[in-house]
């Protein structure tokens, strides 16, 4: 989940006080970000953000239905649906997530993982559809009745394969991520030849406190003997669940894969789903989720087959365990230098880039970074001044900081060790040397954090 909702022009849809209303959506779900960063006042913050984040949401929706009457939008009621699922259904679900685990920061990532989620992915399709920019994504879905009937019946499902006691979180889940997860995709063909796909969505955790304490397996994190049991329940789990819907029969599996979170999205993106159930089973969060044949559009992805399904897996497993980029937080006035850091950089690192030592301490708030490079000449809040600040906060005061200076002269170099920093750069050094510097300090520290 990103640390900061970045909001983009192609948000707006158009229509003034819309467009208001999302960017103070926006604003609020930032702020909750932020607070979540802060052990210490979370729990507060997040209660009263989650509060005012719900009343105006709320009212944001009851003036988005009236505006959408008004116009007679052809679309009002699956859009108020939707609406109404957020608000009845998903917001009450996390919110008792949140109040049962005295707002753990798990249950805090949830929230805001899928609120975040929720939120872009509503504006993009939805709210755009309202004034004929987007198509609406969600016109297939079944009624109430059959949707009611699918939740039982996977509920009871989990709690007879697994002993969990389930409960939906939405009805109409829209690919949000939540924690780290597994996302697995089967293509079914009946016996009609009609074909019907379907994605499952595990958080990894899940997988270790069933597949894992059912196979007695120790880990510390999902492997292949795990993955393919997990495949196999999978299926069997699909074939449980249409044995109750005899409209929804499946046959064949004709094709299989393991999906990344972006091909995942992408999948998702392209399909009009008739269910899309998200469970939180208290193990873990479960998503359903299902396209029914004359809605489905053909994918181009690996399929898993007898003869390759321990490399797939393998394949996928080594790319889920690849570990995150370092985050490098580059502090300067200078656009020049920030686009060159962020061009030199790029690749191996996650670079964030800001103009100003106030916007660095905001910066590292939302999205605490590995690294400081920090201008020692800037206007108004100097380097010096900036270290300063960092090192009076407790939670900031541990991360490495690295100098930025265009003067190589003796006494400069004297002003700038005398603050003890974890390094200092030459602006002037060869782009090559400056990142092999970069690269040296991480790798003795992977060292001395191993030893």
């Amino acid at each position: 989940m990103s640390s900061q909702l970045m909001w983009q022009e192609r948000y707006n849809i158009g229509v003034d006080f819309i467009d208001r209303e999302h960017k103070k959506l926006f604003s609020i779900l930032n702020k909750l970000l932020a607070a979540g960063k802060e052990e210490e006042k979370s729990r507060w913050a997040c209660q009263e953000g989650i509060k005012y984040f719900k009343d105006h949401a709320v009212k944001h929706f009851a003036e988005e239905e009236a505006y959408m009457a008004s116009i007679h939008y052809a679309g009002f009621d699956t859009h108020r649906r939707l609406h109404d699922n957020f608000r009845k259904k998903m917001i009450p679900a996390l919110e008792k997530e949140l109040m049962q685990t005295a707002y753990s920061a798990e249950a805090v990532n949830h929230f805001l993982g899928v609120c975040s989620g929720w939120l872009i992915a509503h504006t993009l399709t939805e709210d755009h559809a309202i004034t004929g920019k987007a198509v609406s994504k969600w016109g297939e879905l079944l009624p109430d009745q059959m949707q009611a009937a699918m939740q039982q019946t996977i509920i009871q499902l989990l709690r007879d394969l697994f002993q969990l006691e389930a409960r939906v979180v939405s009805e109409c889940y829209g690919g949000e991520r939540f924690g780290k997860g597994i996302y697995y995709r089967l293509n079914y063909e009946n016996r009609n030849g009609e074909r019907w796909e379907i994605m499952l969505v595990f958080e990894e955790k899940l997988i270790f406190k069933t597949i894992g304490s059912m196979i007695d397996v120790e880990a510390s994190t999902v492997n292949a003997m795990m993955m393919h049991a997990a495949r196999f329940t999978a299926q069997q789990f699909v074939n449980s669940i249409s044995q109750h819907f005899p409209s929804a029969e499946v046959h064949e599996i004709k094709d299989e894969n393991l999906l990344t979170y972006d091909q995942f999205q992408r999948a998702f993106a392209r399909q009009k789903l008739q269910f899309s159930l998200l469970f939180d089973t208290g193990a873990g969060y479960f998503a359903y989720c299902v396209t029914a044949p004359h809605l489905i559009q053909k994918e181009e992805e690996t399929s898993i087959k007898a003869e390759n399904a321990m490399e797939e897996v393998k394949k996928y497993l080594d790319r889920q365990a690849v570990k995150k980029k370092k985050k490098i937080l580059v502090v300067d006035d200078s656009e020049l230098v920030r686009e060159a850091m962020k061009k030199l950089l790029g690749i191996d690192y996650e670079v964030m880039p800001v103009s100003s030592g106030l916007a660095a301490l905001r910066s590292i708030i939302l999205n605490r970074p590995d690294l400081i490079l920090l201008d020692y000449e800037m206007p108004v809040c100097d380097g010096r001044q900036v270290l300063e600040m960092i090192r009076s906060e407790k939670d900031f005061a541990d991360i490495p900081v690295f100098f930025l200076t265009g003067r190589s002269d003796k006494e400069s170099v004297q002003k700038v060790l005398a603050l003890k920093p974890a390094g200092y750069l030459v602006k002037s050094l060869q782009p090559a040397e400056i990142k092999k510097g970069i690269d040296t300090f991480f790798e003795m520290k992977r060292k001395a954090e191993n030893k």
